[in-house]
């Protein structure tokens, strides 16, 4: 598999990235997670606009899935060609409706359904593609789900948004590539069910025995060095921050 990195900051665009977004490939086939703001745009560096064959979003809040409203208009006024056909969209209950809602003006109340075949998460296991995948109910304010995406005995699991919990400690287990939120900072900020810090996300690398540890989501007011300094204190595999356009094989 390859995983490259279309954006990574957390809350709100960065000076240096879009918000989250990280595109799985193996076999041709292209899986997005994730298309938060200013992610379409960058995309286009890595991915022709037509060249996605799924999406998955993990949750609903605007920095996970906003430039959904910019891909349904690539997607359904495309100048050369016609109208897309659908590409399967993995989301959480109410995925087009929220869409729908965000975009307010669709020709109709059922235009998303045209060129995305929307279809609801669930806690389980499933194909996508070539991709055995994964999901499971997070901690977060809103109905969120982290993913394991298998191919060719390796395995990557990316966290969504998530505070400490359960669901992700199993997805995680002895992963090849844990893609962790790390939002908050280590005594700093302490609110339960929303975010992970830095420590946190190593302790549920080395709980796990991930392989490999990629701190993703820092919003732009949290220094990501005391992030990645205190990932490292607690576990002792391979640590990184992600940064837009790094690209990984798995």
């Amino acid at each position: 598999m390859k995983l490259t990195v279309v954006g990574c900051s957390g809350s709100f665009p960065s000076a240096d990235s879009p918000c989250s977004s990280y595109l799985v490939e193996a076999d041709g086939f292209r899986l997005l997670l994730d298309m938060g703001n200013g992610a379409l745009g960058e995309l286009q560096r890595h991915c022709g606009l037509y060249d996605l064959d799924a999406i998955f979003l993990s949750h609903l809040h605007a920095d996970h899935c906003i430039d959904m409203c910019g891909y349904f208009v690539a997607r359904y006024y495309r100048h050369e060609g016609g109208r897309c056909g659908t590409i399967p969209v993995y989301g959480p209950e109410g995925t087009e409706q929220r869409l729908t809602t965000a975009y307010a003006d669709t020709p109709s109340a059922s235009s998303m359904s045209e060129v995305f075949d929307f279809h609801t998460l669930k806690s389980g296991a499933f194909e996508i593609g070539p991709f055995s995948v994964r999901t499971e109910r997070v901690a977060h304010p809103v109905e969120a789900y982290a993913i394991r995406v298998e191919h060719g005995g390796k395995s990557l699991t990316y966290s969504g948004d998530t505070g400490v919990c359960e669901g992700l400690d199993e997805l995680a287990a002895g992963v090849d590539l844990f893609l962790c939120e790390a939002s908050f900072t280590h005594g700093k900020e302490d609110i339960p069910d929303l975010h992970l810090n830095g420590r946190e996300a190593g302790e549920t690398a080395r709980r796990a025995g991930a392989g490999r540890l990629v701190l993703t989501h820092i919003p732009p007011w949290t220094d990501p060095t005391i992030n990645l300094t205190d990932a490292r204190t607690v576990y002792e595999g391979p640590v990184e921050l992600a940064r837009a356009g790094a690209v990984y094989e798995v």
